[in-house]
């Protein structure tokens, strides 16, 4: 009895503590995380290449994954922006706490998607805390229970880096290639 009132009481602490959108808690450790350094970066200052989602769609994948500990390179180094998207679908990551993000060309809930991520670190805080309030301002509640498909694709703008994931099952049937922009920080117009 005293071990399941522990439990019980360090799962209440848990959540109470995810409540806020900034000081989530990852279910898996950093380890587990595909290429995780490479993934937990500031979004550098500069002037970005501007770019469409069709532009995304169109970049080459490998067909081998990269190294879990593979830097950076190439790309995957170059600050883009993509002036106008569609937000489809947005959702906490409890496995590693990022936000998660499909956006497509046009609106359309059949419109071929790219992954978006904005990460947990502290420096992403005040760009998670907009996002959070501006979809509560359209009716959709963001938070660890609550996600998913919007019920209207909203207008955005997304500044990132791209990076190359890898096939394992990260969104929709939508989402159309294994490049994301991750690190982001998305804009709801």
């Amino acid at each position: 009895m005293i071990l399941l009132g522990l439990f019980s009481a360090s799962c209440g602490t848990i959540s109470r503590i995810q409540k806020g959108i900034c000081d989530c808690l990852s279910v898996l450790p950093d380890a587990a995380d595909y290429r995780h350094n490479a993934k937990h970066v500031p979004i550098p200052s500069g002037t970005p290449l501007e770019i469409n989602v069709n532009t995304i769609l169109s970049w080459p994948q490998d067909s081998i994954p990269l190294p879990p500990t593979q830097p950076r390179t190439g790309r995957e180094l170059q600050l883009m922006h993509v002036a106008l998207a569609y937000l489809e679908n947005a959702s906490v990551n409890q496995g590693d706490c990022d936000i998660h993000m499909e956006i497509s060309q046009t609106p359309d809930k059949n419109a071929s998607r790219v992954v978006v991520e904005t990460p947990v670190d502290s420096e992403y805080c005040t760009a998670r805390m907009n996002l959070q309030s501006k979809l509560k301002q359209h009716g959709f509640q963001l938070d660890l229970q609550h996600g998913g498909d919007l019920p209207q694709p909203l207008p955005v703008s997304v500044l990132g880096l791209p990076f190359e994931d890898f096939e394992h099952g990260r969104g929709s049937r939508q989402v159309a290639t294994v490049w994301e922009i991750h690190p982001a920080i998305v804009q709801i117009m």
